[in-house]
C-alpha cells in the first residue's frame, strides 16, 4: 500500500485474479489524495456537486491503478458516448467508476470488463422491490425494518448495477432481471462473476467481471459512472 492511500486508510479489495476495486468516502479521497490535471480540466465545467464527485471517483481509481502497478502516470481516463469509462493508454485494461450520496467507488480488471456499484441506503419503493426482487424476497424485504430494508435492498441493487456495467449497457441491460437472491454475497450471471462482501466494505457495492475481454469500442452506457 502506498503512503498516500495508508493516511487514509484505503485497501483495495481482490475480488478475483486481476479484479480488484476500491471504496471511499468522496471527502477523504480529496481530502488525502491529489487530483490529476486532466481530471480537474473536465470537471472545470461541471456545477460544484458534480465536480466533487467526478475527480473523487477519478482519484479513487488513479489510487487504486497505482496500488495494483498499474499508474496512469497523468494519463487520460476518458468516457464513451454512453458514460462508460476507458483508458485510452490502457486499453488492456477495463475500468469502473461509481458514486452515490457522497460515496465512491473504483475498479479495474487486467483484460476484463468490470463493473462496480456502490448506493448509500435510501428509502424503496414497494413497485421496486417487486421488480428487482424475486416475489419470496420482495415479501422478506417488506416485513423488515425501515433501516434493515434498505440495508439489504442496496447490497442487492448493487450487483444487479455491477453486472450490467461490467457489460457495458448500463440500464438498457435492465438490471433488475438480474437474479440476485438477498443476502448472497458472490455468484454467477451469464459469462460474468459478481461478489458484494459485507463484512470488508463501509456501504453496500458490488463488483462484477467476464471471463474474458467483450469491451464494445462505442456505445455502452455505464449507469452512474461517475
Amino acid at each position: 500500500m502506498s503512503a498516500a492511500a495508508a493516511r487514509w486508510g484505503a485497501r483495495p479489495h481482490t475480488a478475483a485474479e486481476g479484479v480488484h476495486y476500491l471504496v471511499a468516502r468522496s471527502e477523504d479521497v480529496l481530502g488525502a489524495l491529489p487530483v490529476a490535471a486532466p481530471d480537474r480540466a473536465a470537471a472545470a465545467e461541471l456545477p460544484p456537486w458534480r465536480a466533487a464527485e467526478y475527480t473523487a471517483a477519478r482519484t479513487l481509481l488513479r489510487a487504486l491503478l497505482r496500488e495494483t502497478g498499474d499508474d496512469l502516470r497523468g494519463g487520460p481516463v476518458a468516457a464513451r458516448p454512453g458514460g462508460r469509462p476507458y483508458l485510452p493508454d490502457r486499453p488492456d485494461l477495463g475500468v469502473s467508476l461509481s458514486h452515490s450520496s457522497g460515496w465512491v467507488a473504483a475498479a479495474v480488471g487486467t483484460g476484463r470488463d468490470v463493473g462496480v456499484d456502490v448506493q448509500a441506503p435510501s428509502p424503496v419503493a414497494a413497485r421496486l422491490l417487486r421488480l428487482c426482487c424475486s416475489p419470496e424476497d420482495a415479501e422478506t424485504l417488506t416485513a423488515l425494518p425501515e433501516h434493515s430494508r434498505r440495508r439489504e435492498f442496496a447490497w442487492l441493487f448493487t450487483v444487479q448495477e455491477a453486472c450490467v456495467k461490467a457489460l457495458g449497457t448500463g440500464l438498457a441491460g435492465r438490471p433488475w432481471t438480474v437474479p440476485v437472491p438477498l443476502g448472497q454475497e458472490s455468484g454467477t450471471w451469464h459469462h460474468l462473476h459478481w461478489t458484494a462482501p459485507r463484512a470488508t466494505q463501509p456501504v453496500p457495492t458490488g463488483c462484477a467481471w467476464t471471463e474474458r475481454r467483450v469491451f464494445r469500442q462505442v456505445g455502452g452506457g455505464g449507469g452512474r459512472g461517475g
